[in-house]
């Protein structure tokens, strides 16, 4: 990665929690000074295999039945930090002796003298799957093809389909004075794969100096076509304007509406303009619209988990946005993954505090607070709720993962680090955030005193006032705001791109906030209208049926867009979006709510009730 300042926030959020839980990021050589002198040893990693159109299914290089040096493979892994490890990267030493600076035509690796069987098997099927496989040299990454599949037509007109491997690889590498700053890998010499082939690998390592920079090395990686592209730039101008529009027919609502009580109550009726305010409405729940949602412990567990993903999600595309001064998040393998790690664990005082303040502030008394309140059970509850979602389905996956043997099983170690940071750091902040949650923030601040008896429902309510139709028409909008972001995030994370452009997608999170509580607000002054009290958790609900639709297009994109197949791919690919999008629900829920309590608080704090 790069260097430079911000020492204290990377350090908290790169290496973060406890060194012995995480690990540290040790290599041998001079994989971590990046310099070299002349004639030292370069370390050629090999990383993983798998097919190309499979992103998540990849497995340890050495499980296809390559030949392995003379020199012999070290079977030591290279230490990884646990990002690492949780993105299914396995770094081993590949055994081949490269020396900086010195060039090597054509050296003999290793030879099959007999390609058994399975083996040829094994190969054919790898070569019609398109598996490719991946190294590093230096930290930089590159990948290959394990061999194609050649096309012959025979004097009768037909078509033969072979199977080839690649059996010579040229390494071109570029050097600035004693820094590796480019590799590119060819792939050359295709030999027919069949049973009792003598198969004889072959590696060429060319040297050339470049004036490249070192810290622009990576550059070179990133598709700034395919993320600058004018509809990315397009897409968050109209998102913008659309936030401008609801902005504006937020504030047409909060100020006729507050007009109007103002113009009733100091008797100016001749003020009071018709249309959006009607006395028989809103006014008349004062006594019930800040009563206590049913299943009050659920939705502060989910209140609190929000604002805790809510947090999170700024605070890491944050730190990701400002990678030019602490290095980028793409140029290090698992960053991403472990940033967000340390975040969620650290952000887990915000869970403990707004579940905590939220639940208290229904019980003003000491009496209630003594007879009713179950803040230790709602407290445990929200620790648990989000984690054991995640728990489940990627227990799920790691047992496909392990059926399969691929290299994302999460060993017992592994398993055992991410137990110690939820105990011993995730825990103890969410009990302490509960606690200051209770006794700073708990306090009742609702303008109106709620009834003894709770006030009936109308029995005839206006269309667009009725669930069916607010809680998915809230959603489309903050959609939209997103659609054309989850293109790239999605083709990034499914198609093998690096994602940069963190700047934007900072900007496109900021409108899919504001957009969600503006269409919440809206949403909610509809159905208090209609002279129904029961708006938190329809407001909840109406505000994150964004995921929904987030996990529509997912489908969508799953197939048309892609050409991924089998069990193991499906399960990862819907795993993994199902975790995506039970986040997206509950981070939009809670944002919407909220502002929805704003305004609820706002426009009854300006009626004078009897």
């Amino acid at each position: 990665g790069g260097s430079g300042g911000f020492p204290l926030v990377a350090r908290m959020l790169r290496s973060v929690l406890l060194v012995a839980l995480l690990g540290l990021p040790g290599a041998a050589g001079d994989d971590v000074s990046h310099k070299y002198e002349s004639w030292e040893n370069v370390v050629l990693w090999v990383n993983k295999v798998g097919p190309y159109h499979n992103p998540q299914e990849t497995y340890p290089y050495f499980s296809l039945p390559f030949c392995k040096p003379s020199d012999g493979v070290k079977t030591k892994k290279r230490r990884a930090h646990l990002g690492e490890v949780l993105d299914g990267h396995e770094l081993r030493n590949s055994g081949i002796s490269i020396d900086f600076q010195r060039t090597i035509e054509k050296q003999p690796i290793c030879e099959i003298p007999k390609l058994r069987k399975m083996d040829a098997m094994e190969f054919k099927r790898a070569v019609r799957q398109n598996y490719w496989y991946n190294m590093y040299v230096d930290d930089l990454p590159i990948w290959g093809m394990v061999g194609n599949v050649t096309v012959h037509v025979e004097d009768t007109g037909l078509k033969r389909k072979t199977p080839v491997i690649f059996t010579h690889r040229t390494l071109d590498i570029s050097y600035n004075n004693d820094r590796i700053i480019e590799v590119n890998l060819t792939s050359q010499n295709p030999v027919e794969i069949q049973e009792g082939a003598n198969l004889k690998f072959t590696m060429s390592v060319r040297w050339s100096p470049t004036d490249k920079k070192f810290a622009n090395r990576f550059e070179r990686y990133l598709d700034n076509e395919f993320f600058e592209h004018q509809i990315h730039w397009f897409s968050i101008f109209n998102s913008f304007m659309m936030v401008i529009f609801l902005c504006g027919l937020v504030f047409l609502i909060l100020i006729r509406t507050v007009k109007n009580d103002f113009a009733k109550y100091a008797r100016e009726e001749e003020e009071a303009e018709p249309g959006l305010s009607d006395e028989s409405g809103w006014k008349q729940l004062h006594g019930d619209v800040f009563r206590e949602p049913p299943s009050l412990m659920l939705y502060a567990a989910l209140y609190g988990t929000g604002w805790q993903l809510a947090v999170l999600a700024f605070g890491v595309i944050l730190f990701a946005s400002l990678g030019r001064f602490h290095g980028e998040v793409y140029e290090e393998r698992g960053e991403m993954t472990q940033s967000l790690l340390a975040t969620y664990a650290l952000t887990s005082v915000v869970a403990g505090y707004s579940s905590g303040s939220y639940y208290r502030q229904f019980f003003n008394t000491p009496r209630r607070e003594l007879q009713d309140s179950r803040w230790q059970q709602t407290m445990i509850f929200t620790i648990l709720l989000f984690p054991c979602i995640i728990v489940g389905i990627v227990s799920c996956l790691n047992m496909v993962a392990m059926y399969y043997q691929t290299s994302n099983v999460l060993s017992f170690t592994v398993l055992l680090k991410l137990m110690g940071i939820w105990m011993f750091i995730s825990f103890p902040l969410a009990v302490l955030g509960t606690l200051f949650g209770r006794h700073w923030g708990g306090k009742n601040t609702f303008p109106c005193r709620v009834n003894t008896y709770p006030r009936d429902l109308p029995e005839a309510a206006p269309w667009f006032a009725q669930w069916y139709f607010v809680i998915p028409a809230t959603g489309l909008l903050p959609f939209g705001s997103i659609f054309i972001e989850m293109y790239f995030i999605f083709t990034s994370f499914w198609n093998y791109k690096f994602y940069y452009v963190y700047g934007l997608m900072l900007v496109v999170y900021l409108i899919l906030t504001v957009v969600t509580v503006c269409t919440t607000v809206v949403a909610v002054y509809f159905v208090l209208n209609a002279e129904n009290h029961k708006w938190q958790w329809l407001s909840f609900n109406a505000a994150g049926s964004t995921a929904f639709y987030v996990f529509c297009y997912a489908v969508y994109y799953y197939y048309f867009k892609t050409n991924m197949q089998g069990f193991l791919q499906w399960a990862f690919y819907f795993g993994y979006t199902t975790v995506f999008c039970v986040g997206l629900f509950i981070l939009c829920g809670t944002v919407g709510s909220a502002g929805a309590m704003t305004f609820v608080k706002t426009i009854f704090r300006n009626i004078k009730v009897d």
